[in-house]
């Protein structure tokens, strides 16, 4: 199939906003951002994760270079492991009530430099250091189809089991659904750092 004969072509400023550089908008956009999208890809498949802190939380180093904290999860290291196979990245910055978001493709790689690691008051294990590649706006219509940022659209928590009770019938483990709740709740106190 040619995509080509089922798609028109893309218009004038989508074929040329792409930037091998962080201008000042994108300097802004991400100081605003408390949350980003961290897409990798290794031997085992793609992986996307959410990155999330107060904004500004990834910090731009220059124009091609941004520092982003790897903040305590569940030690998977899904994305870390990718990192070592393939260095290849895409970030996507979202912030709170904005219908535009910004892309970023790069190449990442991991760091334990105790000077990088500094930049944050909360010291992370690890930092990962992405040089851009390309930077890009992209418009809001994913963000207006889905009404992420409507609040008459907010689905009610009881639509779904708690995290603990889905946990519970998706593995086999000792725990009951309260405790992992309690477990979960205890680490969101504690252990966010």
């Amino acid at each position: 199939m040619e995509l080509r004969e089922v798609y028109p072509p893309a218009i004038e400023r989508a074929r040329k906003k792409t930037l091998r550089e962080l201008d000042a908008h994108c300097r802004r956009f991400i100081a605003l951002s408390p949350f980003v999208c961290l897409g990798t890809v290794g031997s085992g498949g793609a992986d996307v994760t959410p990155r999330g802190d107060g904004p500004g939380f990834v910090h731009v180093l220059d124009a091609t270079t941004l520092a982003m904290p790897d903040w305590p999860g569940n030690n998977r290291l899904d994305s870390l492991e990718n990192l070592m196979e393939d260095p290849r990245v895409g970030l996507l910055f979202l912030i709170p009530g904005f219908e535009e978001t910004l892309r970023v493709n790069g190449r990442a790689e991991i760091s334990c430099d105790a000077g990088l690691l500094e930049r944050w008051e909360k010291r992370p294990r690890s930092a990962l250091v992405i040089r851009v590649e390309e930077a890009f706006l992209h418009c809001g219509k994913a963000m207006i189809r889905s009404r992420l940022w409507d609040p008459a659209a907010r689905v009610e928590r009881g639509a779904l089991p708690s995290y603990g009770q889905m946990l519970k019938d998706q593995i086999e483990i000792a725990d009951t659904a309260a405790e992992i709740e309690a477990s979960v709740a205890e680490g969101y106190r504690n252990r966010l750092y």
